[in-house]
């Protein structure tokens, strides 16, 4: 990796060298099937790209990770490949004014998801690829400039094997044997793409007629595997892609400029998807093979929206670089979840936002790692770890808080005047602080200096006081939230920012209801301010602090509403405020300010209330890390029980065939252990008992073997036996989980070898067996091979692609061994390292972080016994 890197000083002196005037791109894909003969499988890539150099004589060098070059001309000149090729940069000396740069390569296949990777599925041996970039991997596939500010028009084509389709970001025709796709508009590199292969393919249309009387055409498709065909309801995706492109039409008033709108659900897929013009990639698991929760459909066209908001915030506009990944990033995940309340059926997905997203952020913004929203980016490996809760959901809630600060009407103004004015050019922080100024009439730069360019997260809790069953005076006190406490922590994080909350009160009624009688929006400023408008108001059973979700906080609680909610929790009658105050207990369990066994109390006893099938699966989740990581050790098995008798009330209870139904039997699943609940699941698998309403199709049965595996019960024939029902590529993943999850010191070596010693395993598989590995209830089993971690990530960080790097060096750190010796061998590593990358040091931050927040949490979770 690291003769791979590139820095933001090379990116910042090649671009004022530079600019490109177009690419020609061809591949040669045929080899991506029939016999390999046992050599590394190849493909060549041949490469036209024409440049204009400022300063004629200059050096500079294009971007290439290949296993060999065939042959380089510049200008007509042909050079020796062996002196100017380095395995990742072609040198170019003496440029012209105008140049021409010809690379003839072999690119490697991919099995990690970077670059071209290539897929055989397993259940009827046809081969798929698709392509895959950001932050820099298009690289991998062929000759560049990778640097998002080089935009360039791209041609395409691909020669595919016989009975293939090829698409690219560009409309496509096969002509003589060759896929030859359209050119495009001047994009960056790592938004070009090319999926290949016998997919499943659904098209439909979609058609606009504007105020002035044009009429936009756009042609959509959709494609899966042909082994997923049966489960795949393109219907579905249309419906969302249709509202989502007029809801941008109406709010952004610039059409969309890409011409046709692929989408592509592809296997083995890092991402949740990528945002390619006219070519849009997912996972394929947004397929779903089995029932699933209405939370998972409006998780999927969250995402479609997300990635079609990034056509605008990404594609037309994209930031110079990485540092202002939020430009696109931060907007696209607000703009997800604001179309799938203004256009879909999920009107409620700022619920989800809340309860879901911002989960996400609170953790990250309390990382030693944490970082302002406009980042610090020194190079791609930086780039590639700040796709992270701050890039994404901090950023989003900070620009939900902007459209209350500046008002919606200003903001969208805002954006379609940034889309005019800068169409396919490349931004940073400054020219959207312009126009948003500009329209809002806000001091727009002390707003970016609160919320942009300084890290971490407030808290606001209400201070009440009280005469006569009155309120005296209420106040919210703000604070800086404080991190885990660590030797490595970063500088102290004390900003105290502007917010624009609604704070409400609550009251419970005779029936056990508690409603929200009174609610004021105000400015929260400083350590204390004092809410004015709600002196007078009636003595409030709750007062909940950022009501409505309009800021980005952590929210507390007084003594009185704490008490409050512990008794009467479910009886709020308001979805986001549960919504709200379930976070906010969250945080508390995760701050050691609530202990583990409170939260998981409150769990059993008011989740049979949640209406909100996303925030149900969102507690039982956190319920999970509850007892897992936060609770007192030697409770850990008392609270397992309470949990699993537990959720088999509420799976037995709920609705016969509902999705509360649905999510409680996973629930249950996860949590049993002890005999009776694994002998129920499996005799729900073998179909001698069965629950009302609850059908076992393959994907629950997935979920009901995992337990199995991990407690003894089922063993590898049975898992063989679950393979052969369900012999395909997600089949497949399953297995292998369950395989490694396996009690037995040989299954814990062998998947430690596979997965450490090995390269051979795609990146889907090394997820799957990480996930299998380490097991809550296998602490002593996985116990040796702590020591093992820390002596090879640094050579692994070395030797595998960084994607791989990161799922290893996150997913295998000993978490589990949730001791002060662990947490004394991070140290130990990270002091004997302090030469290492910094991304796979900051890897290992955030990883001694969770520990010690872990540890923190058990001792005040024990304190309670």
């Amino acid at each position: 990796m690291p003769g791979e890197n590139l820095s933001r000083d090379e990116a910042r002196e090649r671009a004022a060298l530079l600019s490109v005037e177009g690419y020609d791109v061809s591949l040669d894909l045929r080899s991506a099937v029939g016999d390999a003969d046992g050599e590394p499988r190849t493909f060549r890539s041949v490469t036209t790209i024409r440049f204009r150099c400022n300063e004629p004589g200059a050096s500079s060098f294009a971007d290439l990770i290949a296993p060999s070059v065939t042959a380089v001309s510049l200008n007509g000149k042909d050079l020796d490949a062996s002196e100017v090729f380095d395995g990742a940069r072609i040198a170019l000396e003496d440029l012209a004014a105008e140049n021409e740069l010809v690379v003839d390569a072999q690119c490697a296949y991919s099995r990690t998801g970077e670059g071209l990777h290539r897929f055989v599925d397993p259940e009827d041996g046809e081969v798929y690829l698709y392509t895959q970039y950001e932050p820099a991997d298009s690289r991998r596939v062929f000759a560049n400039f990778e640097q998002p500010d080089l935009k360039a028009p791209f041609r395409f084509e691909v020669r595919a094997p016989e009975g293939w389709t090829a698409w690219s970001n560009g409309a496509g025709e096969l002509t003589d044997g060759v896929w030859k796709f359209a050119e495009t508009k001047p994009i960056s590199t790592y938004i070009t793409c090319v999926v290949a292969g016998p997919y499943h393919y659904v098209t439909d249309s979609y058609s606009r007629t504007f105020a002035d009387g044009t009429t936009l055409e756009i042609p959509l498709g959709a494609m899966c595997r042909k082994g997923l065909a049966p489960h795949f309801d393109a219907d579905d995706v249309f419906l969302v892609t249709k509202q989502g492109l007029d809801f941008f039409h109406e709010n952004f008033d610039y059409p969309y400029p890409f011409g046709k709108y692929d989408q592509a659900f592809v296997p083995e897929y890092n991402l949740g998807a990528m945002e390619n013009p006219g070519l849009v990639t997912f996972r394929e698991e947004y397929i779903f093979r089995g029932k699933v929760t209405q939370a998972s459909y409006e998780a999927r066209a969250n995402v479609i929206l997300h990635e079609m908001a990034h056509m605008w915030f990404g594609d037309l506009v994209t930031m110079a670089w990485w540092d202002d990944l939020w430009l696109k990033e931060s907007f696209a995940d607000f703009m997800g979840t604001f179309g799938n309340v203004g256009a879909t059926r999920f009107k409620d997905a700022w619920i989800t936002f809340a309860n879901r997203r911002k989960a996400w952020a609170y953790r990250a913004d309390q990382l030693p790692s944490t970082h302002p929203i406009t980042a610090d980016i020194r190079d791609l490996q930086d780039a590639k770890l700040n796709f992270d809760g701050i890039t994404y959901a901090k950023g989003a809630s900070v620009l939900k808080q902007l459209v209350a600060y500046v008002g919606q009407d200003a903001f969208l103004e805002g954006a379609r005047r940034y889309f005019k004015r800068h169409a396919y050019g490349n931004t940073r922080l400054g020219d959207l602080l312009s126009v948003l100024g500009e329209t809002s009439g806000r001091d727009m730069t002390a707003w970016s200096r609160s919320w942009l360019q300084t890290a971490g997260v407030n808290a606001l809790t209400p201070q009440v006081l009280l005469e006569d069953s009155r309120v005296a005076e209420l106040a919210v006190l703000q604070e800086a939230a404080e991190s885990a406490e660590s030797d490595h922590a970063a500088p102290p994080r004390g900003e105290l920012r502007p917010h624009r909350v609604a704070v409400g009160l609550y009251r419970l009624t005779e029936g056990g209801a508690l409603e929200r009688y009174a609610r004021v929006e105000t400015d929260v400023e400083g350590p204390r301010t004092v809410v004015a408008d709600l002196a007078g108001a009636e003595a409030p059973d709750l007062v909940l602090v950022n009501d409505d979700d309009l800021t980005y906080c952590k929210i507390r609680f007084d003594a009185a509403s704490l008490d409050t909610l512990r008794e009467h929790l479910g009886g709020l009658t308001d979805p986001l405020a549960r919504a709200l105050c379930w976070s906010a207990l969250w945080n508390m369990t995760r701050d050691a300010l609530l202990p583990a066994r409170d939260f998981i109390a409150l769990v059993l006893r008011f989740a049979s209330r949640e209406s909100d099938i996303g925030v149900l699966q969102m507690l039982h989740a956190w319920t999970h890390t509850a007892l897992d990581r936060y609770a007192a050790p030697d409770w850990r098995a008392t609270g397992g029980a309470l949990l699993a008798e537990g959720a088999l009330r509420q799976l037995r209870a709920a609705d016969a065939g509902s999705e509360h139904q649905l999510a409680w039997a996973r629930f249950f699943a996860s949590t049993a252990s002890a005999e009776p609940d694994l002998a129920l699941l499996k005799d729900l698998l073998d179909g001698t008992t069965s629950i009302e309403g609850l059908e076992v199709d393959q994907e629950l049965r997935w979920a009901f073997l995992g337990p199995l595996a991990a407690h003894g019960v089922a063993d590898e024939s049975v898992i063989a036996a679950e393979l052969a029902r369900d012999d395909t590529a997600s089949g497949k993943r399953h297995q292998v989980r369950c395989l490694a999850a396996r009690p037995s010191a040989a299954v814990k070596a062998q998947a430690w070898a596979q997965v450490v010693e090995s390269d051979t395993l795609s990146n889907a598989l090394v997820e799957a067996t990480i996930a299998g590995f380490d097991q809550p209830s296998q602490r002593e089993l996985t116990a040796p091979y702590a020591e093992k971690y820390f002596a090879a990530i640094d050579r692994l960080w070395q030797e595998r692609s960084i994607q791989i790097g990161m799922d290893i060096v996150s997913g295998l750190f000993p978490a589990l061994q949730d001791r002060p010796e662990t947490l004394a061998a991070t140290d130990a590593w990270l002091a004997a390292h302090e030469e290492a990358a910094p991304a796979l040091r900051r890897l290992v931050l955030e990883a001694r972080d969770d520990l010690a927040r872990a540890l923190r949490a058990q001792e005040r979770d024990a304190q309670a016994g």
